[in-house]
């Protein structure tokens, strides 16, 4: 397994973080809050931080401004990638992209699966790109970090 070179340079990346949820505020959003806290702990700045309703107007809202916005290198969504009528989050940015990842969610998968068993495979994570901007998509997460 490859670990981090530390001879490079660590580059703080700027990273918008946006939960997609009917329910949650950001008083009990433990998944954006989780997020978050890690962002900051690693060294990165955390850009941004919204809750929108699962709804594919307003998620693309807030992507689009996030991709406009320059200071904004990564992108992180929460929530809405299961299968209920209201999980719309893969749907309403896949238009927003150019590219593909698809190992990271083969990644997600193999590490959620030592967690949380074949439960993983009702997860729709993912990443894409677009220009300089990386959007990662994991499920709810939150209860699946150590």
């Amino acid at each position: 397994m490859s670990s981090i070179d530390e001879s490079r340079q660590f580059v703080p990346l700027n990273i918008a973080v946006l939960t997609i949820s009917d329910t949650r505020s950001l008083a009990d959003d433990k998944s954006g809050t989780t997020l978050s806290e890690r962002i900051v702990a690693a060294g990165h700045r955390l850009a941004a931080r919204e809750i929108v309703a699962d709804d594919v107007d307003a998620i693309r809202t807030v992507i689009k401004r996030w991709i406009a916005d320059s200071s904004v290198d990564v992108v992180i969504t929460t929530g809405g990638t299961g299968f209920t009528g209201r999980d719309v989050t893969p749907e309403a940015i896949e238009p927003l992209f150019e590219k593909r990842m698809d190992g990271f969610s083969i990644a997600f998968h193999m590490l959620s699966h030592a967690k949380i068993g074949t439960s993983t495979i009702q997860s729709r994570a993912n990443r894409r790109c677009r220009g300089r901007h990386l959007y990662l998509l994991p499920a709810g997460i939150a209860g699946r970090l150590p």
